[in-house]
């Protein structure tokens, strides 16, 4: 009854309750259904129902003090009956089968049990989460024999930087300028590399013959200063392969600017559409670019070489001090020299990344300590110097012809960005 309102009828039905108990028969049919599938014999499309409602039942009369304990008495009874259930199996005859069944009804059982107490759309995400894992299976179990030693590590260096370190790190500012927050800065570097971790993943999923898209987009994703290393290595060694490795260097150049538009949305979401018109512009060009030169040289393919692991520490420190010493400069050159400061350390700074520029600039945008078009003029600047320095290293390693289609190729882009610090409106 409503208090307010004291002449308003008690309701007849508890609509929250019937719901709450409808959605724990759902999931429990759903995840029954997928253990109707197995060889475990524990429970199936009638037992998961069954155990969901139990949960659900049991919250929701534990709603007073005299029940409270109600969830956690009807937990060890689960426990209890899925130990009855399994004794042939820890009677030795049976000891082949993992405990999954098992594990699946105890968390069944929580799950009904949260859907009463808890948050009934994060109830939905974690029944649903836990089906696919259980359909999965086979496939998950497949993945997991195919990762190398060198993938797994990959994995746990990942996880040592954004569940180890970044949650330990303080959220404040301190430094010169007061513009270093260890916090920020590190979980940039886990953007980073979780972005590089994704190429590394995707190369694994389409293996070393991919095709000059792929090795393109994927070396970019990870480094396309590594990938134009590799590829300047492989024309030097290949000369018919030359055009080609021209190819991947541009792609993984353009593949550059996902990268950047990924970290904006990250750090400077509200302010990403102010972004997009130009450094859209730039990219545009670059794609077509890329596929004028992909029409001409489709015929051949080419198999990517086996990019490094991109969860290494040191180079995810080196990215955090290039990061936090891009973020002070900016800071001290536009206190000292204004907006023409900032396009400096852009230059400087782009000749080897071009993350940090942009993550700084991105940053300092969304806090409101940068126009917007500064930002992204620095970030084209830093993306143009990017491209000589590639250019450079491509002539340097691959040689002259490797160079000549090297600026070929870039030359376009490279004049769109002229273009665009010059005559786009500020």
């Amino acid at each position: 009854m409503d208090l307010d309102n004291p002449t308003e009828p008690p309701a007849i039905v508890d609509a929250e309750s019937i719901l709450a108990f409808a959605i724990a028969l759902g999931l429990g049919l759903l995840i029954g259904l997928q253990r109707e599938r197995t060889s475990d014999r524990l429970g199936g499309i009638r037992t998961f129902p069954l155990i969901a409602l139990f949960g659900a039942f049991t919250a929701y009369l534990s709603s007073t003090p005299a029940t409270s304990g109600l969830v956690i008495t009807g937990l060890i009874g689960m426990a209890v009956l899925i130990l009855l259930g399994n004794l042939e199996r820890l009677r030795g005859k049976d000891d082949d089968k993992g405990i999954t069944t098992e594990v699946s009804a105890l968390l069944v059982y929580l799950l009904g049990a949260f859907i009463v107490l808890g948050d009934k759309t994060v109830a939905v995400v974690l029944g649903g989460t836990i089906a696919v894992l259980l359909h999965f299976k086979p496939g998950m179990h497949a993945f997991a024999e195919k990762l190398s030693e060198k993938d797994l590590r990959s994995i746990m260096q990942f996880a040592v930087l954004s569940m180890i370190i970044l949650p330990v790190l303080p959220d404040r500012t301190f430094g010169p300028y007061d513009v270093l927050n260890p916090f920020s800065i590190w979980l940039l570097v886990v953007l980073i590399v979780g972005i590089g971790l994704g190429g590394y993943a995707a190369y694994k999923i389409v293996g070393a013959r991919a095709g000059t898209l792929l090795s393109g987009m994927i070396g970019g994703l990870i480094s396309s200063t590594a990938t134009t290393v590799t590829y300047a290595r492989q024309a030097k060694n290949q000369r018919k392969a030359i055009g080609l490795a021209a190819l991947v260097i541009l792609i993984a150049s353009t593949t550059m600017f996902i990268r950047m538009f990924v970290e904006i949305a990250v750090v400077a979401p509200r302010k990403l559409m102010e972004f997009l018109p130009p450094l859209g512009s730039l990219f545009a060009i670059s794609l077509v670019i890329c596929a004028l030169t992909y029409l001409r040289i489709r015929q051949r393919e080419d198999s990517m070489p086996e990019p490094g692991n991109p969860a290494e520490m040191k180079p995810a420190l080196i990215f955090g001090a290039l990061y936090a010493l891009v973020t002070i400069a900016i800071a001290a050159a536009e206190d000292q020299f204004g907006n023409q400061g900032i396009y400096v350390v852009a230059l400087i700074s782009g000749f080897t990344d071009v993350d940090a520029i942009t993550l700084s600039t991105a940053n300092l945008a969304a806090n409101g300590g940068l126009e917007v078009s500064t930002a992204w003029r620095s970030m084209v600047i830093a993306s143009l110097a990017n491209m000589a320095f590639k250019a450079a290293i491509s002539g340097v390693i691959g040689g002259l012809a490797l160079l000549r289609w090297v600026l070929l190729l870039f030359a376009i882009p490279f004049a769109t960005g002229l273009i665009l610090l010059w005559l786009w409106p500020h």
